[in-house]
């Protein structure tokens, strides 16, 4: 077998224009540092190119003075050939709340008309019923939906849980199936199992996404690989590793020559790779950021992403009780066990942070916020597991919510709109207006310095 007949070639979804440089730049990657290189990477063969969603729309209003929309089109005239891909969160779209289906509906059409391609789709809790809406209206526009499985450990998170939230998925007309594993939780032999029991059940292309935030990145990657996995998602080098993917360059190489080569020549790689190495130097000195982020192996006992521990005891500092933070990691599992074992991704992992630092700083639930009274109740969907007795008292006497939570939104793009143009905006397009929705303060701020006339 040549290396140019690769039996089944592995595909690689590109991060470095997004996950990356969310991972470990804090997403202040402009769009200026991408268009050198984007002809270039149209060019590898990759799969895909993923390069919008996720904190991407936000860091563009809110630090960087772009408008996401704008970024979107850009990317996709230098790519024409390779199909761009975003990250949304199902009925929260890119916001931290849920909205109404109008919204979703026009956010994905105004994403696929702007030249998105791919729309991985998940939810924090994997409740499928939150992805309905998001699925339907990528299908309508013509986009191809990649449901997205969030992975994390539980005694309630199981091969055949995922394997069954995999399915559902599949029956609501997902082209393709993520496993999406943010915290760098994937051990090699579960990826194995979960990838096997997912190719037995359906025909779908299967994709792998980890952070190498565990140091085990690669090699869950192999282990997939190995079990069928179509497709694995990887960062250029100067954008892995740490709190990010697994390299592209490494991944291509190991490859080579075997019967999954990707078919990628790793040499076109490196011009590009040295061109982010200075854009990552230029971010962490222009942001004051420290882009230089360990492996941290305490994720597997505390099963917190790696970004989260960091802000968590910089926020006990500014509070003066950084002498809590290890009660904090403590606490943090229990308030998840409380919770119905949410996967820890936002905005869940947000809400469970914030429990925890009350209880450890205020006594247990003697602080209750609104935020983890809805997770509870079922505000945001529902819980992988039930929920504890503690959080059962922490809602008494509240309404429990049985049915789709968006159920509850009327219509909100009209008024939306109005409330614009009552700001001064009278003849916003669609894509102001949902910038707009998803970040109100922000967006206004945005246009007043850049649009007002």
């Amino acid at each position: 077998m040549t290396k140019s007949e690769p039996a089944k070639p592995v595909k690689i979804v590109e991060t470095v224009l997004r996950d990356g440089h969310q991972s470990l730049a804090a997403t202040r990657m402009r769009t200026s540092d991408m268009i050198p290189m984007l002809e270039q990477l149209d060019n590898i063969g990759y799969h895909a190119l993923e390069c919008w969603g996720g904190a991407t729309f936000d860091s563009c209003l809110r630090f960087l003075g772009e408008d996401p929309w704008e970024r979107l089109r850009t990317i996709k005239k230098y790519c024409p050939k390779t199909p761009l891909q975003m990250l949304l969160r199902g009925q929260n779209v890119l916001g931290y709340n849920h909205y109404s289906d109008d919204v979703v509906y026009e956010f994905v059409h105004r994403a696929v008309d702007n030249g998105m391609g791919i729309l991985r789709i998940f939810d924090a809790l994997n409740d499928v019923r939150n992805l309905e809406s998001s699925i339907r209206a990528t299908k309508k526009a013509g986009g191809h939906v990649q449901g997205a499985i969030v992975y994390t450990i539980s005694p309630y998170h199981t091969v055949e849980m995922f394997t069954k939230v995999a399915k559902d998925l599949v029956d609501m007309g997902a082209d393709s199936i993520c496993l999406k594993d943010m915290a760098g939780l994937l051990a090699p032999y579960t990826a194995y199992e979960i990838i096997k029991s997912f190719k037995a059940n359906f025909s779908v292309p299967v994709d792998v996404h980890t952070h190498y935030t565990s140091g085990m990145g690669s090699m869950s990657y192999l282990k997939a690989i190995e079990a069928g996995a179509d497709i694995v998602d990887c960062a250029l080098s100067p954008f892995a590793l740490g709190t990010s993917q697994p390299a592209t360059e490494a991944l291509v190489a190991a490859l080579e020559g075997q019967p999954r080569d990707t078919g990628i020549d790793k040499e076109k790689l490196f011009p590009i790779a040295d061109h982010f190495r200075g854009v990552k130097k230029s971010l962490a000195a222009d942001f004051k950021l420290d882009t230089a982020i360990d492996i941290d192996t305490k994720v597997l006992t505390f099963q917190i992403p790696g970004g989260m521990l960091s802000n968590m005891l910089n926020q006990l500092k500014q509070q003066g009780h950084a002498d809590k933070y290890q009660a904090l990691l403590e606490e943090m599992p229990r308030v998840r066990a409380d919770a119905g074992y949410p996967p820890l991704v936002t905005p869940t992992s947000q809400i469970v942070g914030a429990t925890a630092a009350f209880n450890v700083i205020c006594g247990r639930y003697k602080v209750v916020s609104k935020e983890i009274r809805d997770l509870a109740r079922g505000a945001y969907g529902r819980t992988p597991a039930p929920i504890g007795e503690a959080m059962k008292k922490a809602i008494a006497n509240m309404p429990v919510i049985t049915h789709r939570p968006a159920d509850d939104i009327p219509p909100q793009m009209e008024s939306l709109t109005k409330a614009l143009a009552e700001k001064g905006y009278p003849n916003a397009s669609k894509e102001d207006v949902l910038s707009y929705a998803l970040f109100p303060e922000v967006a206004l701020k945005f246009f007043n310095g850049k649009r007002a006339a």
